[in-house]
């Protein structure tokens, strides 16, 4: 069987061969730092689909983040092709799509040829850097300057490559580079901005060149939404049979996406992700980041421990079950959705959307996964809503609340539950020391340290939590109590 690669590409053995051929004589215009799945699920995607529609017409540059990474090489040797594969369901439809994306040109690993880097610095091709190095990327390390090498850090990298170009055009403001990071952290553009202003500031760089980083050169802010699960190793000779070729870098995603970027119009123009029509949003990516935090998230730490409690694996399990499926539906549409600060069709569509992604039918999203820390993902996740919800309507949320007992009764019992020490060590100690429910929910409710406050002085939560334990822990999990 023929791997995937230039000359599998001008064998005309695929489909696409012309559209593939002229893709690949696209000119450099980006440098993305990181060559993982997500990168390669999301924002190549998005530049495969630009450039389909000729809008957009140019190819990234994949730089290796660490000195022992392995995709580069792969990526080279298939000429920087590779295949995605979008499954899901998606306006109540199955999704099982298949496409080569050819929008990456090649992998540099920067630890051996750094040089390489730096020449793409001089090109006046280059217009912008994608990036995603991990939350942990983002942070500053404090390394010495070597032009000749490069640095460990993603932040001094980035600082080196300004620099080099910054020489190179003379601090000409038409060299300045649109940066767009896709790290998960909040406010990652001005965090990476000021990384690289550290940098130079330990380097010792002209005060010139930090004025140009910081009047000419556009870090925006952004929020990602994907799941790219990659490479699908457990049934890869399956997928190879119906491709009929060989693709190392293999790439499974679902086929929603979300993309919020806070920039000016010029950005904007330069990658004209709306005119292909992804589903990218441009402006304030706040409200978009309370929907996924609130929703998506809240939703599936609502559903967490009702569903392993009454013997379910995977998301999937919950929303084929009558009764949980109803919960996880009251819970969002009834209790979430009225409390979210956003135009009502945009916060429905989202809604509708994160439901059809737990129904897909390709993704095992286990519970125990999603149960990691869970008494911190309830605060920042549900608890907030909680409290929301009791200031408009003067009422307790019932599945909101049922899920708090819950989570609690979770806590209680012998699972592999992952979580901070100190909390388990709380909750180990408090259950075991009495069987009475009400002083047991007082020492939990009353713990600033898991809540940020006394949950005590919600009125009617402490009441209402006793009442839920006694019942899930004298008869099991009982939703139809709540629906």
């Amino acid at each position: 069987m023929h791997r995937l690669n230039n000359e599998l590409v001008q064998s005309g053995q695929l489909a696409d061969h012309e559209m593939l051929e002229r893709f690949m004589r696209l000119p450099e215009k980006a440098i993305q730092f990181g060559e993982g799945n997500f990168l390669r699920g999301f924002v190549d995607w998005m530049v495969h689909e630009m450039n389909r529609q000729g809008i957009f017409n140019g190819r990234i540059v994949a730089i290796q983040p660490t000195p022992h990474g392995k995709v580069v090489p792969k990526l080279n040797a298939q000429n920087g092709l590779y295949t995605f594969v979008q499954r899901g369901i998606e306006d109540n439809q199955v999704i099982d799509k298949r496409q080569i994306i050819a929008s990456v040109s090649r992998g540099i690993n920067p630890y051996t040829d750094w040089n390489q880097l730096l020449e793409l610095a001089e090109n006046p091709e280059i217009q912008m850097v994608f990036s995603n190095t991990t939350e942990a990327g983002i942070a500053y390390t404090e390394e010495p300057y070597n032009p000749a090498e490069s640095p460990l850090s993603f932040p001094g990298k980035l600082t080196a490559c300004l620099y080099h170009r910054y020489n190179t055009f003379q601090g000409s403001p038409e060299a300045a580079w649109s940066i767009i990071p896709c790290e998960l952290i909040e406010n990652n553009g001005p965090t990476l901005r000021e990384m690289v202003l550290k940098v130079a500031d330990h380097w010792e760089l002209p005060s010139e060149f930090k004025n140009w980083v910081l009047q000419y050169n556009r870090f925006c802010t952004t929020l990602v939404d994907r799941i790219v699960t990659g490479y699908p190793k457990d049934n890869i000779q399956q997928f190879q049979e119906e491709l009929g070729y060989e693709d190392e870098l293999l790439t499974v995603g679902e086929p929603y996406h979300l993309f919020a970027i806070d920039s000016d119009p010029y950005v904007e123009e330069q990658i004209p992700f709306k005119q292909a029509g992804l589903n990218v949003h441009w402006g304030d990516v706040t409200p978009f980041r309370e929907l996924k935090v609130k929703i998506l998230n809240g939703a599936h730490t609502m559903m967490c421990a009702a569903g392993y409690l009454s013997g379910k694996q995977t998301v999937l399990d919950v929303m084929e079950d009558s009764l949980l499926h109803a919960f996880v539906i009251k819970g969002t549409f009834e209790e979430i959705l009225p409390v979210v600060n956003m135009e009502e069709e945009t916060k429905r569509k989202f809604a509708n959307s994160v439901l059809e992604r737990f129904r897909n039918p390709f993704a095992k999203h286990y519970l125990l996964d999603i149960s990691l820390n869970g008494i911190s993902k309830f605060r920042t996740r549900l608890l907030p809503t909680l409290v929301s919800y009791v200031h408009a309507y003067k009422q307790l949320p019932a599945t909101l609340v049922y899920s708090f007992a819950v989570l609690l009764v979770f806590y209680s019992q012998e699972y592999r539950i992952r979580d901070h020490e100190q909390t388990l060590r709380f909750f180990h100690d408090v259950w075991s020391q009495s069987e009475d429910l009400e002083p047991i929910a007082d020492q939990i409710l009353t713990n600033r340290d898991l809540w940020g406050d006394d949950l005590t002085e919600i009125a009617g939560l402490k009441e209402r939590t006793v009442l839920h334990l006694s019942r899930i822990l004298t008869d099991g999990i009982n939703l139809s109590e709540v629906l």
